[in-house]
């Protein structure tokens, strides 16, 4: 096979949660690109309209869910919807996730169960689905966790969100127990962590410690529209195919120094 053709994702079908803006819509771009057949979901139903006409602009094909992941209820469903239209999904992209700041101290109840319930729980509760009705069966898939810097390490200075950090620890060690679980199947599952990315969940922490983030990255930069493709391609491709259980950061460096 060439390197080319370990590259080429055409035909199967990606699954990419909170797909609608942000980095998701950047993965779900790439993965179009690649010749992925494209379904996203989102809470917002106009938001998933303006995600499904842009992609579709780009020559791709899409299905889009209106799904609340903080609801296991509603994952069954979703999936049924993915699978009725394509038949199957061969990549699943977790991406959707929430933030909450408050100091340690004072952090309500409420708000760490819903970032643990969305972060952790969700992802957990949708890669089961889709790998025993889809990836299992198949003998083959891929999972792609969006975890982040933020797992890697205990918070920044100034930086209160101890939800968000524990969940995606848990998120790069549950990235880990699944490959090692699923590897018989011949399903990876890896992790991306990345660092910081101009997005609305991100935008209040970045006034805060945006320049010192770039001050000390060795790249001297932040995330930008394209700097999670490359990533998430090879993840999902066969150039991937002897890695699993492996979390790569994204963050220009950082994590490194």
């Amino acid at each position: 096979m060439s390197v080319r053709d370990l590259f080429k994702l055409d035909g199967r079908v990606a699954l990419v949660t909170g797909g609608s803006r942000g980095l998701g819509l950047q993965m779900a771009e790439a993965l179009g690109e690649m010749g992925c057949k494209l379904a996203i979901t989102a809470r917002k139903a106009d938001e998933l309209k303006e995600a499904q006409a842009h992609l579709e602009k780009m020559g791709f094909e899409v299905l889009t869910v209106v799904n609340d992941l903080s609801k296991p209820e509603q994952i069954p469903g979703m999936v049924e919807q993915v699978l009725q239209r394509f038949g199957t999904i061969d990549i699943l992209v977790n991406n959707a996730g929430a933030t909450w700041s408050a100091p340690a101290e004072e952090y309500p109840d409420e708000a760490w169960r819903k970032v643990l319930g969305l972060n952790v729980d969700s992802l957990f509760f949708l890669s089961r689905e889709v790998a025993r009705r889809c990836m299992i069966p198949n003998k083959s898939g891929k999972i792609i966790n969006i975890a982040s810097v933020a797992g890697l390490r205990g918070s920044a200075v100034n930086v209160t969100t101890v939800a968000y950090h524990t969940s995606k620890a848990a998120a790069v060690n549950l990235t880990r127990a699944l490959a090692s679980e699923w590897g018989k199947y011949n399903i990876n599952v890896n992790a991306i962590c990345p660092g910081f990315f101009p997005s609305r969940m991100s935008a209040g922490l970045l006034e805060k410690v945006g320049e010192a983030v770039i001050a000390r990255a060795p790249l001297h930069r932040i995330g930008g529209d394209e700097d999670l493709k490359g990533t998430v391609v090879f993840l999902a491709s066969e150039a991937s195919r002897h890695i699993t259980g492996q979390a790569i950061a994204v963050d220009g460096g950082v994590s490194a120094v």
